[in-house]
């Protein structure tokens, strides 16, 4: 049986997934790794434990398929984003800690930026909005705040990249340094319209361009994984940062088509098709996966707290066992007793951009229960979620007509009901719910022939689960007004409190 071997490697967890030619899994492994909170507000990963992890749930998945290296035709990955690594490489060496997509150290960096008035211009430019989500600041922070990085750097020593730059520098041991266009387009130093590393921005968060990886078409050859890894070399021809990937994996290839994946954040994308237009409602715009020859871009809207706010309640509240018995603890009462929690555990994304916000839990009583918390922090992700395509609406002019959703969390049937009922919109769960790794495959196996064109892979797409709008207007209308209130107790919580 022929194969296409997907990785995905997340903000939690490293997982490896093989698919068929039907897209169905053949097999299937993940590994959590360590998250590093070394200050308040500050994430850091292992970037070594990143790649080890990745090696070995590879192995492991294709053991499950019981496929042969043989007919493992190419490898796909897709990509915790934004998230930024750089490297020694003549040692191969991390300088530093990843700095996670989540981290916010470099906020006050960013508030100065935009306090001179560079958020326009790199807004024009990139399609981003200012600020410490991207790598742009991050890798200015490195070479400031290591010994050494800045001469380094200036000598050519160091190289940057985003996680998908650095597994497959160590999948081809070091013989590659590329990422591809989605990637790019979320470092803030990539100009969306001349597709090309913008000189302005680099020189203005003094990063050498000679830092920079070379920059793909998200279906491509991008070299072979080394044999020491796999026993024998096997062609690497798709990358693409994990939301990009997960809206080619759901078939949105045409404007209007929009996708929800629930992983750690949440992360809404909306295909606009062939010229990148610039939100009016604090969105971005963003590349989206693409062949030689062929450009398109999404609008996309940002939760930086999704599922994430689940593992709170495991780890750090202790309310849940585990991460799949929240929907029980939630089903055990009727409604949150009038709790709202707001998840901004590290500040709130789009549309509000509010980096000072903090998470916050409202409307306490005497009688509220841990079962009311649980369903609130749920409610509280798909909150989030509809302020986005809100924002969505305002910007494309165009009615949400339905919702493909994906990810870990939308294997929760209470909140996708509630995530239906907010939206006043059907939400579809694919088959499929790996999305992330589907549309990898799909871009690896596109570029080996494994399927002929998009249109073959768009008839693969399998419609699950639908969850229809069943609350009325006006309880949807009350609910958003008491998320309204919520959202402005929790905004500006830090830089004021």
């Amino acid at each position: 049986m022929s194969a296409i071997l997907a990785f995905d490697q997340g903000t939690t967890s490293s997982r490896a997934v093989v698919f068929d030619r039907e897209g169905e899994i053949q097999g299937m492994a993940q590994q959590e790794f360590a998250q590093h909170f070394p200050k308040p507000g500050w994430v850091e990963h292992d970037a070594n434990e990143i790649w080890a992890t990745q090696l070995m749930v590879a192995k492991i998945a294709l053991e499950r398929a019981k496929v042969t290296l043989e007919n493992v035709q190419a490898i796909g990955i897709a990509n915790q984003r934004e998230t930024t690594i750089v490297w020694d490489r003549a040692t191969g060496r991390p300088i530093h800690q990843a700095i996670v997509w989540q981290d916010r150290r470099t906020s006050e960096d960013c508030d100065r930026l935009r306090s001179e008035g560079y958020g326009r211009v790199i807004n024009e430019k990139t399609g981003l909005v200012l600020d410490a989500y991207f790598c742009a600041s991050k890798i200015k922070w490195l070479l400031q705040e290591v010994d050494g990085a800045r001469e380094k750097a200036e000598r050519g020593e160091l190289a940057f990249g985003t996680v998908d730059t650095w597994i497959l520098w160590n999948l081809t041991k070091g013989s590659v340094h590329a990422t591809d266009v989605t990637n790019a387009s979320r470092t803030m130093l990539w100009n969306l319209k001349k597709s090309c590393w913008d000189h302005d921005l680099l020189d203005l968060f003094g990063v050498p361009s000679s830092m920079m990886p070379e920059v793909l078409p998200s279906s491509a050859d991008y070299g072979k994984a080394h044999s020491e890894w796999f026993g024998s070399e096997v062609p690497i021809t798709g990358i693409a940062g994990d939301q990009q990937a997960a809206l080619f994996g759901q078939s949105c290839t045409r404007p209007g088509l929009a996708k929800n994946t629930y992983g750690t954040g949440c992360f809404a994308l909306m295909n606009i098709g062939e010229q990148p237009v610039l939100s009016k409602s604090h969105l971005l715009t963003t590349a989206t996966c693409n062949q030689e020859g062929s450009r398109s871009f999404a609008l996309e809207g940002s939760v930086f707290v999704g599922g994430a706010a689940v593992q709170w309640l495991r780890d750090g509240l202790g309310i849940i066992d585990s991460a799949d018995s929240i929907e029980s603890l939630a089903q055990s009462v009727e409604d949150t007793g009038g709790v709202y929690v707001v998840p901004a555990l590290t500040g709130l994304g789009a549309p509000h951009w509010d980096s000072y916000a903090r998470g916050t839990i409202l409307g306490l009583t005497r009688g509220t229960t841990k079962a009311h918390v649980a369903r609130a922090t749920l409610e509280g992700i798909a909150f989030q979620v509809s302020d986005v395509f809100h924002a969505m609406k305002e910007d494309a002019s165009q009615t949400l007509e339905e919702l493909r959703v994906d990810g870990g969390a939308s294997r929760n049937n209470l909140l996708m009901q509630f995530q239906a009922d907010i939206l006043q919109a059907p939400v579809i769960r694919s088959n499929v719910t790996e999305a992330t790794a589907l549309g990898a495959a799909y871009l690896a196996g596109l570029k080996t022939g494994f399927w002929q064109d998009v249109e073959e892979v768009d008839s693969l797409w399998k419609m699950g689960l639908i969850f229809e709008p069943e609350m009325s207007n006006s309880e949807v209308e009350d609910r958003r007004a008491g998320w309204g209130k919520a959202m402005e107790c929790a905004r500006l919580w830090a830089k004021n409190g």
